[in-house]
């Protein structure tokens, strides 16, 4: 059973987003918020698996928890659903440390899916999104599964979560140089220009 914790200013969507969730025996809204302040409060007084967040509420924003979050090193898994189909509020989730980000149309199944994935480790990303950021991505041949070794992986994944190369190195207890040399490595192997566009890459291709 995935806990959830849900911030949305709209009481609406909130309810309606919960009433979703627990219409499944996978998952259960803990609490909800209206702020993006309030939600960094809940998540300390009683954490959750998962934080389901807008990105544009009033006091503080979604993209400034994220932020806040990740700041404080802290690996909370957090699912960005928003009605804006705006690739730049995409990137700028992602450059913050999002694990997923999905437009609020997406159906109960998907959304389940996408929780499931990010509680274990994984991204997900709306494919609109992706493809708009990145061009000539939905042409791109499949990579292979094995394309990126395991430990690239877990650094691509911290990565994606916003971290930088000295924070990684201290999360997975290698020198900052190691983690430089397999961030060229990534690079090189999934054909990016740089962090953002090696994340988009590997989300497409689900080798994160």
């Amino acid at each position: 059973m995935i806990s959830v914790g849900l911030a949305d200013d709209q009481a609406l969507v909130r309810e309606g987003i919960a009433r979703l969730i627990e219409m499944t025996d996978e998952a259960e809204v803990r609490w909800q918020v209206e702020t993006g302040e309030d939600a960094l409060s809940m998540l300390r007084a009683e954490p959750v698996d998962l934080l389901v967040c807008d990105i544009r509420m009033p006091v503080m924003d979604g993209i400034t928890v994220l932020k806040r979050l990740r700041g404080n090193r802290d690996q909370q898994a957090v699912l960005v659903l928003t009605t804006f189909d705006d690739h730049r509020l995409f990137l700028d989730a992602l450059a913050a440390g999002a694990n997923g980000f999905l437009l609020k149309d997406v159906s109960l199944e998907k959304l389940m899916q996408a929780m499931k994935k990010i509680v274990s480790g994984g991204f997900v990303a709306e494919p609109r999104l992706v493809s708009q950021v990145s061009t000539g991505l939905e042409d791109a041949p499949p990579a292979a599964p094995d394309l990126l070794t395991t430990k690239e992986q877990e650094v691509l994944k911290l990565a994606a979560g916003g971290m930088s190369n000295r924070e990684i190195a201290s999360v997975l207890s290698l020198a900052e140089g190691t983690v430089k040399n397999h961030m060229s490595v990534i690079l090189a192997k999934l054909g990016s220009r740089d962090r953002t566009q090696a994340v988009l890459y590997a989300i497409h291709w689900a080798l994160i």
